[in-house]
This record gives C-alpha cells, sequence and structure tokens, in this order.
C-alpha cells in the first residue's frame, strides 16, 4: 500500500458453525407418500363395499327364512317338505287348495291310522261285588284287549302300557288299612300274582268329615305308571278292608293302552 494512497477495506467472512440445515425432501418421497395415501383409501372404500354387499346377503336370507316359517303351517308346504308321503296326501291337499269342492273322503294319515290301531281298554263302574278281593266293572271299552267280565282285563299284543286306576271309597266306622292294588298274572311266572301299584292307608270314620260330605266318610285313591305286559298278561284291581265303594262311572274305573310296541325299549331312569 501506498503512503498517502487510499487503501480497500479488507473483506472479512464470517463462519456460523452452530446453523442448522433442514434437509427438504426429494421428489421420490413426495411422490411415494401421495401413492399410499391413494392405495388407503382404496381399501377403505372396498370394505365400506363389502359391508354392503354382505349386509344385503343377510337381508335376503332373512326373509326367505320369514317366508319359510309362515310358510310351513301350511298344508301344500307341509306336502312339499315331506315328499315321501305326497304322494298318499297329494290329492287330498290339492283338493283343500283348489276351486272346486269334491265329495270324496281324504284319506287319513299313515301316522295317525297307526295310532288308532294301537290297543287300549276303559272299564267304568262297579258293580258291588269284590270276587276275591278282585274288583268286578259294570261297563268296558276295549280295542285290541279282552275283558273278561269278572274284572280281568287280558292282554293281546306285547307292548309298554300306561295303567291306570281310580276308587272312590267310604271309609269303615272302624279304623282299617286300606288297601287299592293294581296285580298281573302272567304266564312266564305260572300266573303268581304280581303287584304293580300299590296305594296303602290307614283310616278311620269321623262323624266331622261324615257331616260335610252328607254322612259318608269319602276317600279318593289312584294309580298310574308304565309297564311292560307280554301277550296273555292280565291285569285287574284288587281292594282290601273296605266295606263300601261309592257307585258310579266317573268315580271307579281302571284302563290300559299302548304307548309303544315291545320292541321298543325305554329309556331306563
Amino acid at each position: 500500500m501506498a503512503e498517502g494512497g487510499v487503501g480497500t477495506c479488507p473483506q472479512v467472512f464470517v463462519v456460523d458453525r452452530q446453523a442448522s440445515y433442514i434437509s427438504q425432501p426429494s421428489g421420490k418421497v413426495s411422490r411415494w407418500t401421495r401413492v399410499s395415501q391413494k392405495f388407503l383409501l382404496l381399501l377403505v372404500g372396498l370394505t365400506l363395499l363389502g359391508l354392503v354387499v354382505e349386509g344385503c346377503f343377510i337381508y335376503r336370507l332373512y326373509k326367505k327364512t320369514e317366508e319359510f316359517s309362515l310358510c310351513r303351517y301350511h298344508p301344500l308346504c307341509q306336502n312339499l317338505s315331506h315328499p315321501q308321503i305326497s304322494g298318499q296326501q297329494g290329492g287330498a291337499i290339492i283338493r283343500q287348495v283348489g276351486p272346486k269342492e269334491s265329495n270324496e273322503i281324504p284319506t287319513v294319515p299313515p301316522h295317525l291310522d297307526q295310532v288308532q290301531q294301537k290297543p287300549f281298554a276303559h272299564l267304568i263302574g262297579f258293580t258291588d261285588r269284590i270276587v276275591d278281593k278282585v274288583v268286578v266293572w259294570v261297563d268296558d271299552v276295549t280295542h285290541s284287549m279282552v275283558y273278561d267280565g269278572h274284572g280281568r282285563l287280558s292282554v293281546e299284543k306285547e307292548g309298554y302300557y300306561y295303567l291306570y286306576s281310580k276308587l272312590t271309597l267310604n271309609a269303615a266306622e272302624e279304623c282299617s288299612v286300606i288297601q287299592h292294588k293294581v296285580m298281573k298274572d302272567t304266564n312266564a311266572y305260572n300266573n303268581v300274582p304280581i303287584m304293580l301299584m300299590r296305594s296303602k292307608s290307614y283310616r278311620c270314620h269321623t262323624q266331622t268329615r261324615s257331616k260335610a260330605s252328607g254322612g259318608q266318610d269319602l276317600w279318593n285313591s289312584f294309580l298310574a305308571g308304565i309297564f311292560h305286559l307280554r301277550s296273555k298278561d292280565k291285569i285287574y284291581v284288587t281292594l282290601e278292608n273296605i266295606t263300601e265303594i261309592r257307585p258310579g262311572p266317573a268315580d271307579n274305573f281302571m284302563g290300559a293302552f299302548m304307548i309303544s310296541p315291545g320292541n321298543i325299549l325305554l329309556p331306563t331312569l
């Protein structure tokens, strides 16, 4: 530099080493973000569409189920749901739903016919006679069973039977043990009497009950149960230690009816 000359100012550069640098995202990262967002929106749309389609299928299934539940009680729907008997019942059903009436008698369904063929018997009344403690009945209604007229009912078909008996009694003036039994004689045990059911009660005549019932001290005894009976078995009712039975078909009776044939085993308790 010359003395007296004009000197130039020196240039000073300051470097800030603590300055932060913000990196700008590149163009490739921005494009990937946009693609991801579009793919996510597409998945959400497909999910909503699947829910709508599933809801439509569920609604159609519900309507079909509702229509079937209302239709199953109609005779025509029952015929279509049971094709094995449609040939037997089809004619009767068509006549019922058709516009024209017919004078033909509809056929009885097979299961009802089988029920009518099962044996049964109902013995009613009391004849004021007890032969060897066996109650003799006034009248009888039987089917595939035989009443001998002396209190014994014979079984013709083997099977499981529901037996029942009711007696209306007038207690004796003295105290006594009253026994109402349902018995069976079978060839399997050389016709030795077998007790199936029994009602045993100690009764005494009381003036209070006698006045309340019009001079009688009445007492009812009812027995019922299911038993296996063989062909030629005989069932009957016995009564011990009683002086009087109140007469009447509604007060005294005995009966039996088959609930299943002998080749079907009932569950054991």
